[in-house]
């Protein structure tokens, strides 16, 4: 199929905007922890290019974007020791290829249900239960994407 549509849309937010804290940009793609408390080692991988279907990339593409998720869900699981890593590719809200790589533990405030399921406890103090500080965290992911 090819990538179809090359240009940033105006009003979208995922071409205009970050999309939360930038932890790596390529000519390609970017890396972005989003703010979520419940989830605190919460990433995604956004195409930079406005397409909203992963078939929409040339296969050279694909490869690339799956790379990337690869390598931040194996950064979050040697740093976090997560119970379960979460990954998928939604983009109802938002009709631009990007991916959640989420990691999940079994005392985070949703486990075992999905991360926009209703609360099942609160868990006041999340990022502070992970291994590392989400700063280092991001330090890490970035390094690895680099290193490629």
């Amino acid at each position: 199929m090819g990538q179809l549509d090359k240009s940033r849309i105006v009003g979208c937010e995922l071409c205009t905007q970050d999309g939360g804290v930038l932890v790596l940009r390529t000519d390609k793609l970017r890396v972005i922890r989003a703010l979520d408390e419940d989830h605190p080692a919460f990433y995604r991988v956004i195409w930079n290019d406005h397409v909203a279907e992963w078939t929409d990339l040339v296969p050279e593409d694909r490869s690339h974007i799956m790379h990337t998720v690869a390598k931040v869900e194996t950064v979050l699981r040697e740093a976090l020791a997560p119970t379960k890593i979460n990954l998928a590719s939604l983009g109802n809200v938002v009709p631009h290829l990007h991916w959640h790589v989420i990691a999940r533990f079994d005392w985070d405030a949703r486990w075992p249900a999905p991360v926009w399921a209703p609360k099942q406890r609160e868990v006041e103090d999340a990022s502070q239960r992970l291994a590392l500080p989400l700063t280092q965290l991001d330090a890490l992911i970035a390094s690895a994407l680099q290193a490629r």
